[in-house]
C-alpha cells in the first residue's frame, strides 16, 4: 500500500512533523551534556532503532511475517515506552520539567497514544540515521 505522509497525519494522535521537531528539540535541551541523561538518552534511540525495524517493514512482510514478528515487536515497543519513561523520569528528579512527556501521552489514557509514542521514536531513529551522514 502506498501512502504518504498527508495520510499518517490524517491519523488519529499523529504529530506533525514540526511537532516532533520540538518535541526533540526540548528532550536534546533537557539532557544537555548531563552524562545520566545522556546515557539514558542513548539507551531510548538504541531501541528506537531496534523498533524502526520492525515498523519500516511491517508492510511489506506478508501476514505469516507478521504474525511470526509482532511479539518481537510489540517487546520492542514496549522498551521504547519504558525508555522514554526512565528518561523523563530522571530529568524530573534533576528539576527538568520533562513536559515532552506528557505531550507524548499515555496509553493508559487512549490507545492511540501507544501508537503515537511509536512514531515518535520512529522520529528519533531518522533523525539519527540522518545525523549518521
Amino acid at each position: 500500500m502506498l501512502a504518504a505522509f498527508e495520510d499518517y497525519q490524517s491519523m488519529p494522535q499523529s504529530l506533525s512533523a514540526q511537532d516532533m521537531a520540538l518535541l526533540h528539540r526540548d528532550i536534546i535541551t533537557e539532557v544537555g551534556e548531563d552524562p545520566d541523561a545522556l546515557e539514558l538518552y542513548t539507551q531510548l534511540i538504541v531501541a528506537a532503532t531496534r523498533y524502526i525495524s520492525f515498523r519500516s517493514n511491517w508492510l511489506l512482510w506478508t501476514r505469516e511475517q507478521k504474525m511470526e514478528q509482532d511479539p518481537g515487536r510489540t517487546s520492542c515497543h514496549d522498551s521504547v515506552i519504558v525508555r522514554f519513561n526512565q528518561l523523563a523520569r530522571y530529568l524530573q528528579s534533576q528539576g527538568k520539567a520533562a513536559a515532552w512527556r506528557d505531550t507524548l501521552g499515555y496509553e493508559e489514557e487512549d490507545r492511540y497514544f501507544r501508537k503515537r509514542i511509536g512514531d515518535f521514536a520512529c522520529y528519533l531513529a531518522f533523525v539519527n540515521s540522518l545525523l549518521a551522514r
